[in-house]
């Protein structure tokens, strides 16, 4: 599998699983890659888009499969910035290695959740992380297992809808 096709796949199972969990981000749903119109004249391509319940605003979500080190600041203030210009009321960043500590310091500072996931998640076998819960998504025949620290909860997984190219 080439680099690229890591990347591509690790944001749309990032979309696809942070939909699954949408209520845990405070989110009614989660929409694919798309533009987003700036106040500055500019578009932004963002890896997903998140709809606060009640269509109380929008999430910025960017997926970086970085797995080396973790994101830099200027990364964050990077999204930051995306999330200044085109209104949203938060952003997510999506990534396996926890941030750098100033790009720490930034997201803390600018409304950025953290999550990591694993680099070779797929929708249904994945570690992800966020405010310092763990979910584990294990494959068992048509079963997902999700749990957290508090928990834990067995679900029915279901096939991501198909996606034509």
């Amino acid at each position: 599998m080439s680099q690229q096709t890591h990347w591509r796949n690790y944001e749309e199972v990032a979309q696809y699983i942070l939909g699954q969990m949408a209520a845990h981000f405070g989110l009614g749903r989660v929409e694919g890659k798309q533009l987003v119109a700036g106040v500055s004249g500019a578009s932004w391509e963002i890896d997903a888009k998140g709809m606060r319940e009640n269509d109380q605003g929008f999430v910025i979500i960017e997926c970086r499969r970085h797995t080396t080190q973790g994101l830099p600041q200027e990364q964050i203030a990077a999204l930051a910035f995306r999330i200044q210009d085109t209104g949203a009321v938060e952003g997510i960043i999506v990534s396996p290695l926890p941030l750098q500590s100033g790009a720490r310091k930034v997201a803390a500072s600018q409304r950025i959740q953290e999550v990591q996931l694993s680099p070779d998640s797929t929708t249904t076998d994945y570690v992800l992380r966020f405010l310092q819960r763990t979910f584990i998504g294990v494959s068992s025949g048509d079963t997902l297992v999700l749990g957290d620290s508090a928990d834990a909860t067995v679900i029915r997984a279901s096939e991501p809808e198909s996606r034509s190219e």
